[in-house]
């Protein structure tokens, strides 16, 4: 079992960057594909990002593609988001998830969720 804890997340303005961070608790990583969604106020929870066990696979949103990239350190359990050219839209709480097996767009497909952490991105 995994425990995603997120982390990194603040007020940015727009056309800065920010680097989330997700470090995956529990006796195993080995495995798990990792996932990003966000959801913004009103809204529903959405896909970012998602990697697979080998970080050879990734998959983004169309709104995000070019702007964010996904990252994971196996050894150290760690998921990152690389967040550049924000924009006020971006603005969310952020969710990292995780699954055994294949990377997926699917947040219904995740088990394990963290708690989020707030992204504010001003105009």
């Amino acid at each position: 079992q995994v425990q995603p804890v997120e982390s990194g997340g603040g007020l940015v303005q727009a056309g800065g960057s920010l680097r989330l961070s997700c470090a995956a608790s529990g006796p195993t990583f080995s495995g798990y594909s990792m996932g990003w969604f966000r959801q913004a106020p009103g809204k529903d929870r959405e896909f970012v990002a998602a990697i697979s066990w080998n970080p050879g696979v990734t998959y983004y949103a169309d709104s995000v593609k070019g702007r964010f990239t996904i990252s994971r350190d196996n050894a150290k359990k760690m998921v990152y988001l690389q967040m550049s050219s924000l924009k006020p839209e971006d603005t969310a709480v952020y969710y990292c998830a995780a699954r055994i097996g294949y990377a997926s767009t699917n947040q219904n497909q995740y088990n394990y969720w963290g708690q989020g952490t707030q992204v504010t991105v001003s105009s």
